[in-house]
C-alpha cells in the first residue's frame, strides 16, 4: 500500500460513496446525457465484439476463441464510459451503499436507476437502428446478420433462472471492474483494472442488461431481413426459436431477470460486501474524498 496511485481500500470505499451521492443528486438532463452515451459506448463495443468474432463464433470448435477475441474488444466499451464520465446503469448499482449509508435517500437512488436505465436504453437502441441501415450486417456473405439474430434469441430463450444466475454472476464482475477503477489515480491502472473483469465476464458468457439492450433490439430489426434469417438458421437457430424473438421477450424474458440479477451482483456481492467487509470510512474520509470528486 506505499503506492501513492494505490488507494488503500476503505478510502476505496469513501470514494465510492462519494461519488454514489454525486451522481444520486446529478440533474435530470445531466443523467439523460450522459446515460445516452453510455449505452451508445457499450453499444458500439457490443457491435464491434461481434464482428470481430463473429465466423469464430459460428464453429464450434472454434467457440471459445470467438469469446475470447470478443472479450478483448468488448472492455473498451466499459473504459469509455468510465473514463468518459458517462453513465450505467449496472455501475450505477454501488450507489446502493450511498443509500445504505443514509447519504442519498431511496427514492434519489430509484431516480437515478430509472433515468440512467431508459437512458442507456435510447442509447443503444439509436446505434441498433443505425447498425440496421448501415449494412455492415451483410458482413462475411450475411453470417454477420445471421449471428445477430442467433445472440439475440440465445437470449431471449433463457429461463428466468438462468438469465437471473448470469445477470448476478455479471454485475459481480462489472462492479468489480468499476470499483478497482476507483481505486487507483493512475490512467494506465484504471484501464487495467477495467479491462480484466471485463473479459471475464466476456468470455464466461454472463449477460448484462446494458449490453443486451444492443444485442436484443439488434437481432429483431436483423430478422426482418430474409438474407440474414437465413444465415441464422443455418447456424442452427429453429423456427421456433425465431419465433420467441420479440420486444415482449426482450423485456419480459431477459431484460427484467438480468436487470435483477444485476442488481444483486453489484449490490450485494461488491457495493456490500467490501463496505463491510473492509469497514466503513468516517466521515472525515468520506469528506475528503467528496471534496475530490466535486473539485
Amino acid at each position: 500500500m506505499n503506492d501513492p496511485k494505490l488507494l488503500k481500500p476503505v478510502e476505496t470505499t469513501a470514494l465510492a460513496l462519494a461519488i454514489g451521492e454525486k451522481k444520486a443528486n446529478s440533474s435530470f438532463r445531466t443523467l439523460l446525457i450522459l446515460g445516452f452515451l453510455g449505452g451508445a459506448f457499450i453499444a458500439f463495443a457490443s457491435q464491434a465484439s461481434t464482428m470481430g468474432a463473429f465466423n469464430l463464433l459460428a464453429l464450434p470448435a472454434w467457440y471459445g476463441l470467438g469469446k475470447v477475441v470478443a472479450g478483448l474488444i468488448f472492455g473498451g466499451g466499459l473504459v469509455f464510459v468510465l473514463m468518459a464520465g458517462t453513465e450505467l446503469f449496472t455501475g450505477n448499482v454501488l450507489i446502493t451503499n450511498a443509500w445504505l449509508c443514509g447519504r442519498v435517500s431511496l427514492y434519489r437512488l430509484l431516480r437515478n436507476w430509472v433515468i440512467v436505465f431508459m437512458a442507456n436504453l435510447l442509447g443503444s437502441l439509436c446505434i441498433a437502428w443505425l447498425l440496421s441501415q448501415s449494412g455492415l450486417w451483410h458482413s462475411g456473405a450475411n453470417l454477420l446478420g445471421g449471428m445477430t439474430i442467433k445472440l439475440a434469441v440465445g437470449k431471449v430463450t433463457l429461463t428466468f433462472g438462468q438469465a437471473l444466475a448470469l445477470g448476478i454472476l455479471c454485475n459481480w464482475l462489472v462492479c468489480l471492474a468499476v470499483w478497482l477503477s476507483f481505486s487507483t489515480t493512475s490512467t494506465s491502472g484504471k484501464i487495467l483494472a477495467i479491462y480484466l473483469p471485463i473479459f471475464m465476464f466476456i468470455v464466461s458468457g454472463f449477460e448484462h442488461s446494458v449490453a443486451n439492450m444492443y444485442y436484443i433490439p439488434a437481432g429483431i430489426l436483423a430478422a426482418s431481413d430474409p438474407s440474414y434469417v437465413a444465415q441464422a438458421t443455418a447456424l442452427g437457430v429453429t423456427p421456433d426459436a425465431l419465433a420467441q424473438l420479440g420486444w415482449g421477450s426482450f423485456f419480459i424474458n431477459n431484460l427484467l431477470p438480468v436487470s435483477l440479477g444485476n442488481i444483486i451482483g453489484g449490490a450485494v456481492f461488491i457495493g456490500m460486501a467490501l463496505m463491510y467487509g473492509n469497514g466503513r470510512p468516517d466521515e472525515a474520509l468520506i469528506q475528503a474524498m467528496k471534496e475530490k470528486v466535486l473539485k
